[in-house]
């Protein structure tokens, strides 16, 4: 076990369900092995102000059913600049902070990387809804978000279903459509629209409408995610102007965010929070953990951002041969 007395944890970037399993995860590991843990508030922007709350037995317990995230989340712009992450640097030193870790997505863990390379030891968590964190199959927050979507369009289907329409749904997923994907899957989506594929609207679409109501289908459901080509506006356009019927859309936006996390993602962050804090207590800093096939990695902090991560074709395939 390396010197480490301090330990500081944020949430930064989107909200994912989970994150406040993982920050409870971080507090009781820290408690177990007798290192203060400081929860430090609204992301970046607190790290730099030094917005900071001590963690302890009383103020974790209860939170991991919750979802958001009890320590607050936000961008700062302030910290992509040289003299915010100094600023930033300055005042872990001035806490006493021997290591950080961060949870969030993409976009924290360069930040980590940043605060690395100015010598502060960070290690990253991955939580976020997207499940776009390249170095592990797994983000936290990515079953309690399909989850919440799946109930949302269950729910829409039976309406829809009634007055005999098409829907398009719009889910989260600016540049990865693992979400758009597996909830297209989970739903039995007519078709689906991810960023990783250029989709052939007539063939793969429209024309796929129309085989389903010649095989006595009167309703159909079209998944989108939100950095697709096709936006769904205008995909609804053009199904109404090819078939002559209107499809409703439906933006289900940031309620994919909200709601308590599923069992699987109270799991994994309790899994993956644990595994931080150990890192840290053995001197390993500036990594990222990773879950992947149900076992715990951890990666250097440049070789995970340095990743990139498909959608599996696999599931793809599933879905253009069973979803109809």
């Amino acid at each position: 076990m390396s010197n480490i007395k301090r330990i500081g944890v944020l949430t930064s970037g989107g909200d994912a369900p989970g994150m406040n399993a993982a920050v409870r995860a971080v507090a009781r590991t820290c408690i177990h092995h007798n290192v203060e843990c400081l929860g430090i508030k609204r992301g970046y922007n607190g790290l730099i102000s030094g917005d900071i709350m001590p963690l302890d037995n009383s103020n974790v317990s209860g939170i991991m059913r919750l979802g958001g995230t009890i320590l607050f989340t936000a961008r700062c712009d302030e910290f992509t600049t040289k003299e915010g992450q100094e600023k930033a640097k300055a005042t872990c030193k001035y806490l006493g902070l021997d290591a950080l870790i961060v949870i969030g997505g993409d976009g924290t863990f360069r930040g980590a990387q940043a605060v690395s390379e100015l010598g502060v030891g960070a290690i990253g968590i991955p939580a976020t809804i997207d499940n776009d964190i390249a170095c592990s199959n797994y983000t936290i927050g990515f079953d309690s978000a399909c989850n919440t979507a799946v109930e949302c369009i269950d729910k829409l289907r039976d309406t829809m279903l009634s007055h005999e329409r098409c829907s398009v749904v719009e889910v989260m997923g600016r540049h990865a459509g693992h979400l758009a994907l597996y909830v297209a899957i989970a739903c039995g989506a007519t078709a689906v629209l991810v960023p990783e594929y250029d989709t052939d609207i007539d063939n793969s679409i429209i024309e796929r409408i129309r085989r389903s109501r010649i095989g006595g289908r009167t309703h159909f459901v079209i998944i989108v995610a939100e950095g697709a080509a096709c936006g769904a506006h205008a995909l609804s356009e053009k199904i109404n102007e090819s078939l002559g019927i209107e499809p409703k859309v439906t933006i289900l936006g940031h309620i994919q965010r909200g709601g308590a996390p599923t069992a699987r993602d109270r799991v994994t962050a309790s899994r993956l929070g644990q595994y931080a804090v150990n890192l840290a207590l053995e001197g390993k800093l500036g990594r990222v953990v990773a879950m992947n096939s149900g076992e715990l990695f951890d990666y250097d902090i440049n070789e995970a951002l340095s990743m990139t991560k498909g959608l599996r074709e696999s599931l793809y395939d599933n879905m253009n041969v069973v979803s109809w």
